[in-house]
C-alpha cells in the first residue's frame, strides 16, 4: 500500500503520520496507531473530513497532514457537546458554519395532535411504495431548484446516503407524497435503519402554508406509530424557523445539536 510519512515531534514523543490509502491517514506513536483520519465527498459534492485521535498531538498532526494535501473548502460535522473535538477543529482553522438541532419526534397522534389532520382540498397522500417515480423525481427536482435559488440546498441537513451522481432519489420506496390530480406537491422521506429518521419534508413554494407538510407528517408518523415505533428523529437547521415551528408544534423536542464547521 502506498504510504507517505509526515513526521512531527522530537525524540520519544515523535508522531508519525502515514497516508494508508486515498484520503486516509493514520497517526503512529512508537508503531501504535493513536489516531485515524479520512476525507469523503458527500452526495452534494462537498468534501467532509473526520479525525478520531487519542490525544491532541495526534489530532493536530493528522489535521496538519490532511490540510496539506486536500483542497479547500473542507467541512466537518461534530456533536456540539464534544467540546474537545470542536476545539481541535478550531485549532486547525475551522469555523462554525451552521448548527443543526436533532429532534426526537413522537409518533402517537394523541401526543402530536395530528389524529384529525387531513390534507387540503384536492390533495391526497400517496403512501410509500405506491408513488409514481417519474412524478416523484419531478417534484424533488422542482423543490431542490426552488431551494437552490433562495437559501441554497447546502442550507439543508447534510445528506449522507451514497447515491449515483446526479440522482437525488436514492430509493423511491422511502417516499410518501402529497398529490394533486396532475402533479405532486410535496414529499416526505422516512428511512428506517437503527431508528426511524425523517430525512426530508419539503413542499413546492407555491403550495406552502396550506397544511401540506403537516398532512405529510401526520401520515408518516401515523404509519410509524401503527408499526410499533414510538418516536422518530429529524434534523433541522437552527435558522429554519418554519421547520422548527412545524416540529415543535407536534411535540418534538430538541435532544442534541451538531455543528457544521468549514475551513
Amino acid at each position: 500500500m502506498n504510504t507517505k510519512p509526515f513526521t512531527s515531534g522530537l525524540g520519544e514523543n515523535a508522531v508519525l503520520i502515514t497516508r494508508v490509502a486515498d484520503r486516509q491517514w493514520h497517526a503512529l506513536d512508537d508503531d501504535l496507531v493513536v489516531g485515524r483520519a479520512h476525507a469523503q465527498h458527500r452526495p452534494d459534492g462537498r468534501l467532509f473530513v473526520s479525525i478520531d485521535a487519542w490525544h491532541d498531538v495526534a489530532f493536530d498532526r493528522l489535521a496538519e497532514a490532511m490540510l496539506a494535501e486536500l483542497p479547500s473548502p473542507l467541512y466537518t460535522l461534530v456533536d456540539e457537546a464534544d467540546v474537545e473535538l470542536t476545539a481541535g477543529w478550531r485549532r486547525a482553522g475551522f469555523t462554525i458554519r451552521r448548527r443543526e438541532w436533532e429532534y426526537v419526534v413522537p409518533t402517537d397522534p394523541r401526543v402530536t395532535g395530528l389524529d384529525d389532520v387531513l390534507p387540503p382540498p384536492g390533495v391526497t397522500i400517496v403512501p410509500a411504495g405506491q408513488v409514481d417515480e417519474s412524478l416523484l423525481r419531478a417534484v424533488d427536482r422542482a423543490i431542490r431548484d426552488e431551494v437552490e435559488a433562495t437559501v441554497g440546498w447546502q442550507s439543508m441537513p447534510a445528506e449522507v446516503v451514497p447515491r449515483p451522481e446526479g440522482d437525488t432519489i436514492v430509493d423511491p420506496s422511502k417516499y410518501a407524497v402529497a398529490a394533486a390530480p396532475d402533479r405532486y406537491l410535496g414529499l416526505i422521506r422516512v428511512v428506517r435503519v437503527k431508528r426511524p429518521r425523517i430525512g426530508l419534508v419539503a413542499v413546492r413554494a407555491g403550495e406552502q402554508r396550506r397544511g401540506v407538510a403537516r398532512a405529510l407528517l401526520a401520515h408518516a408518523l401515523g404509519t410509524l406509530h401503527h408499526s410499533g415505533a414510538t418516536a422518530a428523529w429529524a434534523e433541522v437547521q437552527e435558522s429554519n424557523q418554519a421547520a422548527s415551528a412545524l416540529f415543535e408544534g407536534i411535540g418534538a423536542r430538541p435532544m442534541s445539536s451538531n455543528l457544521e464547521l468549514v475551513r
